[in-house]
């Protein structure tokens, strides 16, 4: 798998290991949407109608938001799960403030 999941990023001393099942989802849905942002700078760059790209610019919004269920799910069934069996409730302040974060 990728090498800052193995290592934390450069934000965090944290880090998660997925199953190949996990992480292959999460590393297509990105490729995906890579793939779309790669295209409506096409369609920038081709001049094209601000209609036709508002449109691919809502549905790169929307498989992101996509993106962020499966990620979140996957947070709170693994990590958060795990943490309060742990005896770390401070987790739960940090998944407050994470979905107050993406609720903007």
């Amino acid at each position: 798998m990728a090498e800052q999941e193995q290592t934390g990023c450069c934000h965090c001393a944290k880090t998660k290991e997925r199953d190949e099942a996990e992480y292959k989802d999460l590393i297509h849905r990105l490729n995906r949407i890579e793939g779309q942002v790669r295209g409506v700078r096409g369609m920038v760059e081709r001049s094209a109608y601000c209609v036709d790209i508002l449109g691919q610019v809502a549905a790169i919004t929307a498989a992101l938001n996509s993106f962020n269920k499966v990620l979140l799910a996957n947070h709170i069934r693994t990590c958060v799960a795990d943490d309060i069996r742990d005896g770390k409730d401070e987790v739960i302040d940090e998944l407050v403030s994470t979905l107050q974060k993406l609720m903007k």
